[in-house]
C-alpha cells in the first residue's frame, strides 16, 4: 500500500499535476521550493544540477568580485579627481595654457568635459555593484555584478585617456614657459593633432556601448602606443629648438622639468630600448607581480584584482592583457597581436572556460543576430517599475541572449500570440508566479524578491544569468 502510494505521488511529480508549495519568506527573500512540482526527469533543471555556481570551481565569489569591483572603481576616481584638480590650474597660468589670448582653453576644456562621464558612469557601477550586494541569489548577484563589466572597462580606459591628456597639456604649459623658439601656433597644432587621435576612442568609450566599449580597450595599446611617440616627438622637438636658441644646459634642465611636472612615468608608457634588448622580450610572473625583464609592470595585487573580474565574467582577459601591454610600454605594445604567455594569462585567470562566457555577441557565438531576451516581461514595465526595477536596475538591464529555437521554446514557439495560450510561457509564468506570491504575503514584492523568483526560473529554463543591457527603443 505505502508503495502505491509513494508510486502515485511520483507520477503526479513528474506529470506536473501536483500542488504548488507556496513559497516561504525568510530574512526578507523567498525560499522556492516548487521547483519539482513540475520539472521533468529530464528537464534543464535536473540537466544543470552538476554544474558548479560562481563561487565554486575556484572562481571568485560574489563578495569578492564585488570589492574587486570596488576597489577598481576606487583607483579610477582618484585619476579622474586628480585630474579634475589640474585642469583649472592649467587653464588659469597665465604664463603657460592661459596666456596667449587664450586659444589653449579648448583644450583644457576638453579635459574637462570628460570628467561628467567618468564620474557619472563610476557613481552607476557602484549603485550596480551595491545592488547585486542586497541579492540572496548567488547567480542573479553575480549576472548583476556583470551588468557593470562594459562601464568597468569603459571608465578604466576613459581614466588612462585622460591622465594622457593631462600629460600632453602639462608638457604644452612646460614647453610655453621654457621654449619660446618652439612656437604658439607650432603648439597648438600639436594639441590638436593629439586630440584628434584620443577624441574617437573617448567618444566610442562614453557611449557605453559594450560592442564599442570592447573593441576600443582592446585596441588601446596600439593608441597608446602612438600618443607616447606623440609626446617624445614634441618633447624632443621642444629640446632642439632650444638648443638652436642657444639654450643649451636649459634644454637639458627642461627635459628633467618634464619629468617632474608630468604624470608620464604613471600613464604613458617608457621609450622603447635599443633594439638588440627587444628581440624576444616577453612577460614573466614574479612574486611581486607580472614582471618584464626585472622591471614589475603590474602589481600582484592589482593582478589578483584583474583576476576575479575575470573568472567572474565581469570583464574579458583581453582588455586585462591590453592593460598589462600598455604598462610594459612600446616594446610589449608592439606585440599586441600576440597572445600573452600562457603563466600571464593563467595568472590573470584566462582559460577557455572564462573566454566562453564572453561569446555572446555575434563574433563571440557566431549566431547572425542573436535575439535579446526580456527576463523581466517588457509588457508589464509599469508592474516592474513601482517594484523598484527603475534607473540602473530597469527591466531594460536584465536581458539574456539566446539561440532563436530557444528563443521561440520558451514562448511557446514561433507564433507568441499562440504561446501566450501556454501556461508555461515565460512571460506567463513569471508574472503569474510573481503576482501569486504577493497575493500569499499579502504585500508587494520588493524588487530583490521579484529577483530571487525569477532566478529559480532561469535556472530551471535553462536561460543563463548572463545579462546584457537593452536599449528601449
Amino acid at each position: 500500500m505505502r508503495e502505491g502510494v509513494l508510486a502515485l505521488c511520483a507520477v503526479l511529480i513528474v506529470s506536473g499535476c501536483a500542488s504548488v508549495e507556496a513559497p516561504e519568506r525568510h530574512s526578507g527573500s523567498h525560499v522556492l521550493r516548487q521547483r519539482a512540482a513540475f520539472a521533468p526527469t529530464d528537464s534543464p533543471e535536473r540537466r544543470r544540477a552538476p554544474d558548479t555556481r560562481l563561487r565554486r570551481g575556484g572562481q571568485p565569489s560574489a563578495p569578492l568580485t564585488h570589492q574587486a569591483v570596488i576597489e577598481v572603481l576606487g583607483e579610477v576616481k582618484d585619476t579622474v579627481d586628480g585630474v579634475a584638480r589640474t585642469l583649472p590650474r592649467l587653464a588659469a597660468n597665465t604664463k603657460g595654457l592661459g596666456g596667449s589670448d587664450g586659444i589653449f582653453t579648448r583644450y583644457t576644456d576638453y579635459g574637462s568635459i570628460q570628467v561628467p562621464w567618468l564620474r557619472g558612469a563610476t557613481a552607476r557601477v557602484t549603485s550596480l555593484a551595491d545592488a547585486s550586494e542586497t541579492i540572496e541569489d548567488e547567480d542573479m548577484r553575480a549576472g548583476i555584478l556583470r551588468l557593470t563589466g562594459p562601464r568597468i572597462e569603459a571608465v578604466m580606459s576613459g581614466a588612462m585617456l585622460l591622465a594622457t591628456w593631462l600629460d600632453f597639456l602639462r608638457l604644452a604649459e612646460v614647453i610655453q614657459q621654457e621654449c619660446p623658439f618652439y612656437g604658439v601656433e607650432r603648439l597648438f597644432v600639436d594639441l590638436d593633432r593629439v586630440r584628434k587621435r584620443i577624441e574617437p576612442a573617448m567618444t566610442s568609450l562614453a557611449s557605453m556601448d559594450s560592442d564599442k566599449v570592447q573593441a576600443t580597450a582592446t585596441a588601446m595599446p596600439e593608441l597608446m602606443g602612438q600618443l607616447s611617440r606623440e609626446f617624445q616627438t614634441i618633447q624632443e622637438d621642444a629640446r632642439v629648438a632650444m638648443e638652436r636658441g642657444g639654450r643649451v644646459v636649459a634644454a637639458a634642465q627642461f627635459l628633467e622639468m618634464v619629468t617632474l611636472v608630468s604624470a608620464l612615468k604613471a600613464t604613458l608608457p617608457r621609450p622603447p630600448p635599443a633594439a638588440p634588448v627587444t628581440l624576444g622580450v616577453g612577460f614573466v610572473m614574479g612574486s611581486g607581480g607580472v614582471m618584464l625583464g626585472s622591471r614589475i609592470v603590474v602589481t600582484a595585487e592589482w593582478v589578483e584584482r584583474m583576476r576575479r573580474l575575470v573568472q567572474a565574467g565581469v570583464i574579458s582577459a583581453p582588455v586585462v592583457g591590453a592593460a598589462v601591454r600598455i604598462h610594459a610600454g612600446q616594446v610589449l605594445m608592439a606585440q599586441a597581436k600576440q597572445d600573452l604567455p600562457k603563466g600571464v594569462r593563467e595568472a590573470l585567470g584566462d582559460s577557455p572556460e572564462v573566454r566562453a562566457m564572453h561569446e555572446t555577441g555575434r563574433a563571440g557565438a557566431g549566431m547572425s543576430s542573436a535575439p535579446k531576451h526580456h527576463v523581466l516581461p517588457q509588457e508589464h514595465r509599469e508592474w516592474f517599475e513601482k517594484r523598484g526595477f527603475t534607473g540602473e536596475m530597469s527591466i531594460d538591464q536584465f536581458c539574456v541572449r539566446l539561440e532563436q529555437s530557444h528563443h521561440e521554446a520558451i514562448h511557446g514557439g514561433g507564433d507568441w500570440r499562440l504561446g501566450r495560450l501556454w501556461p508555461r510561457e515565460w512571460n506567463q509564468l513569471i508574472m503569474s508566479e510573481l503576482r501569486k506570491a504577493e497575493t500569499r504575503f499579502g504585500q508587494t514584492l520588493t524588487r530583490n524578491e521579484v529577483l530571487d523568483i525569477v532566478a529559480q526560473y532561469m535556472n530551471i529554463y535553462d536561460i543563463p544569468v548572463r545579462f546584457v543591457p537593452s536599449r528601449r527603443r
